[in-house]
């Protein structure tokens, strides 16, 4: 940390302070001066020239290289902590002026979520958001986890709604449900009959599971290796509701999180709890830090909550069906 906090600034940058502060935290969002300068519609060597500014300015370095991505130094987070909040409000004061002209029950709200949460997890709090501000403009962005984080970064939704395991420094991930992880497989299958399975016995059979680069496939492998225990991987299919349409049909077993299974389901698959194996995955809320949340943001962020969705479906209740 820099030992000369409490000096008076030994630079100021000319013109608009407002200008170097919003570079500033352009970059600690996209981790990166062009990306920054791009957001910005600005040349790089404006947007360096303005951080270089603030770092003479406050006797610091606010940004430490890590590979090809500029993460926020010790000190940068702190001064972000204080700043990002001063941005966004006034960046955000003429929506948020026009809202409260046209009344408190107006305006817009954009949220990124993952295909699994808009369609299990989302419904009743959509409903309930709804019910309580039928003149709000609600945008639900269908877009992967990466895709939800580089929206929440250039600000062109207000919040995501899904699962993190790895939080990146700049974002706050506030975790509200909880789900079992769940072997599914058709019900004809060989294993539907058994009550106890190892991740032995899952061996022989192929495993259909999102593509290689998402986290699920990335996790799975790591537990199947910690236990030394050999698999395969029958197929790669995008999406939680393609890949159980895939395993109805005898394509191959998966292992999925159980906010994808609904009573419907039971019609079609077989489900067996793996919890003794892997963790259950939390699913929240996910926000930039230092983000000025709208009224009709905060109120939506209120009803995520997990009475919500209390005995929604047999699947979540962490029980397994035939």
């Amino acid at each position: 940390m820099s030992d000369d906090r409490d000096l008076a600034p030994r630079f100021s940058y000319k013109g608009s302070r407002l200008k170097p502060l919003r570079a500033f935290c352009q970059v600690a969002r996209l981790g990166s001066i062009s990306r920054a300068a791009e957001a910005l519609f600005l040349s790089q060597p404006a947007v360096s020239l303005q951080i270089q500014a603030i770092e003479r300015e406050f006797g610091t370095r606010l940004f430490k290289r890590q590979g090809r991505r500029l993460d926020l130094s010790e000190d940068g987070t702190l001064l972000y902590a204080f700043v990002a909040p001063l941005v966004d409000g006034i960046d955000g004061l003429h929506g948020t002026f026009r809202d409260a002209l046209r009344g408190k029950g107006t305006g817009e709200l954009q949220i990124a979520a993952g295909t699994s949460t808009i369609l299990h997890l989302l419904p009743p709090i959509v409903s309930a958001f709804k019910a309580a501000h039928p003149d709000v403009k609600l945008t639900l962005h269908n877009v992967t986890g990466a895709g939800g984080l580089e929206m929440l970064r250039a600000d062109k939704v207000d919040l995501a709604v899904g699962s993190m395991l790895d939080v990146p420094n700049d974002i706050h991930y506030a975790p509200a449900y909880s789900f079992d992880p769940m072997l599914i497989m058709a019900p004809d299958h060989p294993l539907a009959n058994k009550d106890d399975i190892t991740l032995s016995d899952l061996s022989p059979y192929g495993l259909i599971l999102p593509p290689q680069r998402l986290t699920t496939y990335r996790f799975v492998d790591l537990v199947f290796q910690r236990a030394r225990v050999p698999y395969s991987v029958a197929m790669e299919v995008g999406g939680w509701e393609i890949i159980k349409q895939y395993v109805a049909m005898g394509m191959g077993i998966s292992i999925v999180t159980s906010i994808c299974l609904t009573p419907a389901d039971r019609e079609t698959l077989v489900a067996r709890s793996l919890a003794r194996y892997f963790p259950s995955r939390s699913y929240g809320v996910v926000m930039r830090k230092g983000k000025f949340l709208s009224s009709h943001a905060r109120a939506f962020v209120d009803l995520i909550k997990p009475e919500l969705l209390a005995g929604r479906d047999y699947y979540h209740s962490g029980h397994s069906e035939r």
